[in-house]
């Protein structure tokens, strides 16, 4: 049984105005935590549905935090039911995946190491960074979204920045100096 309740014209325009300008950053965050573009447009289209159905308890405020905190919980459930559904050995194959050799040869494309090295991250650093980093959320809104205190926001970011710093390094080849290996 759900508690939701079915949205009225006046509620689903209220959505459009509140809503829907976050749309792109729904979507963004979903590309993020899924690391597909398939299934961060399904994650999304969920979330937004949710986000509709749920409308009436939204208490004003900050809208973008809380969609993308709909947005991580309908990926957690998504990730659990898939998790379910598949064998062990097609979850054990996921886990490998990280950057093609394609994308290992354009060695001078410092946004796709960028990119591989943050998908590379373990989602609960990757969700943190996402959010702080490219969505532009303050402490406060990140603690939110991911339901935890602001000091646990604050040494997760740190632990997930020096992870990605390590990984950075290790991708291009560079050392404390900056330069580049000969």
């Amino acid at each position: 049984m759900s508690d939701a309740l079915e949205p009225d014209g006046d509620t689903v325009e209220r959505f459009r105005t509140v809503m829907l300008p976050h749309l792109d950053a729904v979507y963004g965050f979903a590309r993020w935590l899924t690391r597909d573009p398939v299934r961060a447009q399904d994650v999304a289209q969920e979330a937004m549905l949710r986000a509709l159905r749920y409308f009436h308890a939204f208490r004003g405020g900050e809208a973008r935090p809380w969609l993308l905190r709909i947005v991580r919980n309908t990926w957690h459930d998504a990730r659990k039911r898939r998790d379910a559904e598949q064998p062990l050995e097609v979850v054990e194959n996921e886990a490998a995946e990280g950057p093609t050799p394609e994308q290992s040869a354009i060695a001078g494309d410092r946004r796709r190491h960028v990119a591989a090295a943050l998908a590379a991250l373990p989602a609960e650093a990757r969700e943190v960074l996402v959010l702080r980093e490219i969505e532009d959320l303050t402490y406060k809104e990140i603690a939110a979204v991911l339901d935890l205190p602001i000091g646990t926001v604050m040494s997760r970011l740190a632990r997930a920045r020096e992870k990605l710093a390590g990984d950075l390094r290790s991708r291009l080849g560079r050392r404390d100096h900056g330069l580049r290996d000969l």
